[in-house]
This record gives structure tokens, sequence and C-alpha cells, in this order.
């Protein structure tokens, strides 16, 4: 219905109220897609575009027509059309011209054969990819990391992102073609104007050139700005790289990462707001803004630096899943001060996690001998005042295991030197030389 509405515009005389109705719609919806285009987070979740960029292309060209039968026909146009050209422009049909040429040069020149280059090699690589990505997804499928559906799921990505940037590689041509289609308007509604105005109507060739060609550089200025938000939203989706946040939080995020560069941006505006004949306002004004955010930054990055170095609570261990399928006893080792070493992660010590694979271990084949208590929920140790230097044992709540430690002892061989000594109580005693 939308289509056929357009085409309609083409065919049957619009007045003028539904004409500044739909102008303001054009907008608007430039506008939108605009801002669409920076908050998406990747190309993908904006797929619609090219076809949008059609659709609104043909729109616009539909209103290009309708309003140069108001021109040609009434020698008006609409309120919009007349504001723009009477008020954007001062009234000055030069002013109008050289602001529409400006225009059209940044869209057709810079945005748009820009948007176009980097779509049609996006495309290309995209392209070129293809086989490596779906080589990696059925690798990734084989080993077992992901499953059928996912698999699914990734071809499918890979096959939208070859035809999306396919589809806008095309879609630039639409917005090229409209800004040549913008200038060609221009010129005939300039030249149908001063015919109809001297020919047809007697009037004196600077007032007919005043009248139509300030309504057709209103007509054009109306088309072409939305056609340059278009042209800007075509470039910003497709030079758009994968992200976790919006547009506009990224560029704040990594333009004002290095607080230096503030801070010098800031002296050399301060410093040309010294030199003799510059405007002083403006600079200083720039460098008090800049100068701000480059100490606030910089006590954030200082903050953040000391969050960073204190030290980290340590993780507790990962006793908790086998707690959850064994039914365990405690065991607990006690450590002398002079062991602790062995047990600092900050000294280079491993027997944290040493024990807790053996710890593991030694539950496993309890579990398959049906031996209880030698099972642990956790390691932990003591720094006891009863645990003599270099002094260690293994006790279970239940009763002592002295058989599984007879001949294990632990000492900080870069240190200490030991040897062994018969204890009662079944249990084997080492003492310091």
């Amino acid at each position: 219905m939308g289509v056929a509405g357009i085409v309609g515009m083409m065919i049957i005389p619009m007045p003028e109220a539904l004409l500044d109705i739909l102008i303001t719609v054009n907008i608007a919806g430039a506008l939108i897609i605009l801002l669409v285009s920076m908050y998406a987070l990747q190309p993908l979740e904006f797929s619609v575009l090219p076809s949008l960029i059609l659709i609104a292309t043909l729109f616009r060209l539909a209103l290009n027509v309708s309003a140069t039968r108001l021109i040609l026909l009434h020698a008006h146009a609409g309120a919009v059309i007349d504001s723009f050209g009477n008020f954007v422009v001062g009234g000055n049909y030069v002013v109008g011209i050289v602001v529409f040429i400006i225009l059209v040069v940044v869209q057709f020149v810079v945005i748009t054969n820009g948007a176009g280059r980097v779509a049609e090699v996006a495309a290309r690589f995209t392209l070129d990819g293809m086989p490596g990505k779906q080589m990696s997804i059925d690798a990734d499928l084989n080993a077992g990391l992901i499953t059928e559906e996912q698999a699914r799921e990734r071809r499918r990505t890979i096959e939208r992102e070859a035809d999306f940037y396919g589809a806008m590689d095309g879609a630039t041509k639409f917005v090229k073609g409209d800004a040549i289609a913008g200038i060609l308007i221009i010129l005939v509604n300039i030249i149908g104007g001063l015919t109809i105005g001297v020919l047809q109507l007697k009037m004196p060739i600077l007032d007919a050139l005043q009248r139509y060609t300030l309504l057709t550089i209103g007509d054009g200025l109306v088309s072409q700005i939305p056609a340059l938000l278009l042209s800007t939203a075509t470039g910003i989706i497709v030079t758009r790289a994968a992200s976790e946040s919006s547009l506009g939080r990224d560029v704040l995020t990594q333009v004002f990462a290095n607080p230096r560069v503030l801070g010098i941006v800031a002296g050399l505006l301060a410093t040309l707001a010294l030199v003799p004949g510059l405007p002083k306002v403006p600079f200083l004004v720039m460098a008090v803004i800049l100068g701000g955010i480059f100490f606030v930054r910089r006590g954030q990055l200082k903050e953040r630096a000391m969050n960073q170095t204190e030290p980290e609570e340590v993780a507790p261990s990962d006793s908790d899943g086998l707690t959850k399928l064994l039914q365990v006893d405690p065991i607990e080792l006690e450590l002398g001060y002079g062991l602790i070493p062995l047990a600092d992660a900050s000294q280079s010590g491993t027997l944290l996690s040493r024990v807790g694979l053996v710890r593991r271990q030694v539950a496993g084949e309890a579990h398959r001998t049906n031996l209880r208590g030698l099972q642990r929920c956790g390691a932990g140790f003591e720094q006891g005042e009863k645990a003599r230097l270099e002094q260690w044992w293994k006790k279970n709540v239940q009763r002592a295991i002295a058989q599984f430690c007879g001949e294990c002892a632990a000492a900080d061989s870069g240190r200490h030197e030991c040897k062994r000594q018969a204890q009662t109580g079944g249990a084997i005693g080492w003492q310091q030389l």
C-alpha cells in the first residue's frame, strides 16, 4: 500500500497542506533511520536498511515531482518549502544555490562514494571469508563445542551477512543516483520557472528568477537534507564493527580514553588564544572544557588503578562440586609458621592448589573402596601455636589414619634440613637438625 501511495503521489495533484505533512514525515523518517543506525550494535540489527533506502529514495522523488507541479502551476508549494526558501537562506536565491551545491557535493562526493566503496569491500571480504567460517563451524560441531541448532544459527548468520553487504553495495547506488537526480530537478525547475514566469506570465526576469528560484531551492533543501541524513546512516552501518554498546558510547569511551591527549589539546588551544589577532574567548573556552575533562579522566584512571592494585580475595576451592556428590568427613591439615610460604600464593606457594587436587583423588579412591574418613570437604590451614616448626600431621575427626601418612612429611627444603624421628600414637614426627 505504501509503494502504491508513492506512485499515486507522482500522478495525482496534491494539496499544499498534505505536501507539508509528507515533507515533515520525510525529514522525521530520515532522522529515525540515522539514530537507529547509530544505536545498532552490529550491522545485522538493521538488516532492513537496503530496502528502506530504496523506498525512501522513491518517496523523496515523488515529493519532488509533487512540489515541482505546485511550483510551476501556482508559484507556491506549501509553508515548509516557502520557509526553507525564504528563512533558511535569507531570501537570497544565490545563497540558496550555493548552500544546495555544498550539500550535494558533501553527499555525492564524500559520503556516498565512501560508503559505496566500504560496502563493496565488505561484501567482497564477506564472500571470501564464507568458506573459512563454514569450516570453523563444522570443526566446532564435530568437536562437540556447539550443538546442531547453534551450528545452523551460525550458518544463517553468515549467509545473512553476505546478503546484507551485497544489498548495501547496491543500495549505495540508489543514494548516489538520488543526489544526481536532485541536481537535475533543481536545474529543470529553475529553467521551467523562468520560462513560465517570463514567457507566459510576462513577469520581469528578475522577479521570475527571485520567485521560482527561491521555491526551487527550498524544494531542493527539504529533499537533500533527508537524503544527506540517509547517506550518513548508510555510511555508519557499513563502517560499523560489532560492539557491545552504541556508537555514541564507543566514541566517548575511545576518544576520551587517554587523558594525556586532552591535556595536550587544551594546552595548544590556550597557546593559540595568546596569539595576537586570534579571538581569545572561543579558544579559552574550549581549553577550559578540555582541561576539566582531562583532570576528571586522570582522577578516574588513578582511582581505577588503585582499586586494581588492592589484593584480591582468595577464591574458594572447587570442592563444592565434590561435596554435592559425596558424603564426606573433614580432614584437617595444620602447618607451623615456618611452612606458611609453602601455602602462600603471594610467595609462590603451590601447596593450596596441589592439596586440592590430592583431595579430589583421595576422595574418589575412597568412594570407590567405600573408605569413609579419607574424604574431606575442604582443605583448611591453621597457624596454631601448638604446631611445632616444620611439623605436621593429619587427623580425622573419627579416627587417626597414621598409616596413610607414615612416610610423608612437609618441610621447606630451601631453608631447613629435617630428619625422621619416631613418635608415639602411630604417627611419624620430624625434627629440625
